[in-house]
């Protein structure tokens, strides 16, 4: 994969974050009261900020870096900086992952960590693995691994796959139908998953009748916002991105309109469709809105640029590196500013 798509890939996923992070956990009807339509940032000062999508997809990228290609070496090395990242206090960890990272800090192996769980925290990383990773048998397998550190449910592993197949399709440039992608994770998921299928399908089948991404939201029972079940989230998310190729501002409004856990679904949409169109595909407006601190835009290009180094050469190296200490003063001051948000959604407009 060319350099332009991975970075594509982390940049998309940041930028969706960013803009979707404010409408977190609210239903659409009250997002819009509060905060009007996702077409600016809006977390601080006019400003966008990165949440744990972006974080762990910085972790999973700097892991790949690391690994060259090598499973066991990326396994360990993203149990590694998971560990790390919980001591940073971040300001958002999803129970079923705050559970698998306290079994790795009490000595469980990467391999037997995770709990059983459905939550779509596997699927918001993994559309680095398929801008980054163009085998689809080596995918399933890197995609199993990021999943198992933190989540065994096979719904999780599926849903992952899932995501990570349509940024893989993007990143090669290949433009296919609802139905090719179905083709292709169908083959992925070897019979199985007829759950996820099922409700991909729907979602094709919706995208073909010209339904909005919100009233095929409706459809699945999640007017209120798609929620973290990793069966709600995929299939929302996929319908955003065949419901508008290769337009970035598009796929990603359509999906934060939802509601719900905004800032995950559009950094899942923002990273698909970003590993197709690169940085030139993103809204200027919006990557230059970015307020980060030290994983800033050009801090994460950095980073992109060097895992399609890695990917092209196939050559581990030492991954690009954000000093501990400043990362923990900007959790903290992120902290502050989402129980600030807390504090405002107890106001009206309801």
């Amino acid at each position: 994969m060319a350099d332009k798509h991975v970075v594509g890939a982390i940049l998309g996923t940041a930028v969706g974050d960013a803009l979707g992070l404010p409408y977190e956990g609210l239903s659409r009807d009250r997002a819009l009261r509060l905060l009007g339509p996702p077409d600016r940032h809006r977390f601080f000062l006019g400003r966008g900020m990165l949440s744990d999508d972006t974080e762990h997809t910085c972790m999973v990228a700097q892991s790949l870096i690391e690994a060259g290609g090598d499973m066991t070496v990326f396994r360990r090395r993203f149990a590694y900086r998971l560990r790390v990242w919980l001591l940073g206090v971040p300001a958002g960890v999803g129970f079923a992952t705050l559970r698998a990272l306290l079994r790795l800090w009490i000595g469980y192996n990467p391999e037997s960590s995770g709990v059983f769980s459905a939550g779509n925290g596997p699927a918001m990383r993994a559309p680095i693995l398929g801008a980054a990773i163009s085998d689809p048998a080596l995918l399933r397998e890197f995609v199993r691994a990021s999943t198992r550190i933190t989540h065994t449910d096979p719904r999780a592993e599926y849903g992952a796959l899932a995501v990570a197949l349509a940024a893989q399709t993007s990143a090669s440039g290949t433009r296919v139908s609802g139905a090719e992608y179905l083709a292709q994770v169908e083959s992925a998921f070897q019979g199985k998953a007829g759950e996820m299928m099922a409700l991909l399908s729907q979602a094709v089948d919706a995208v073909s009748d010209g339904s909005s991404t919100e009233a095929f939201a409706e459809r699945l029972g999640l007017s209120r916002g798609v929620s973290g079940y990793v069966n709600h989230t995929v299939p929302v998310a996929i319908h955003a991105w065949l419901s508008h190729p290769g337009d970035y501002r598009s796929a990603v409004s359509a999906v934060i309109r939802c509601g719900g856990d905004a800032d995950t679904t559009a950094a899942i949409v923002g990273g698909i469709v970003g590993a197709e169109v690169g940085e030139e595909g993103i809204p200027a407006e919006w990557l230059d809105g970015i307020f980060e601190w030290p994983r800033s835009v050009a801090w994460l290009r950095r980073l992109g640029a060097q895992l399609g180094a890695t990917v092209k050469s196939g050559v581990p190296c030492r991954a690009v590196e954000t000093p501990f200490v400043l990362v923990v003063l900007r959790n903290l001051f992120f902290l502050a500013i989402v129980l600030a948000h807390g504090f405002r959604r107890l106001a009206p407009p309801y």
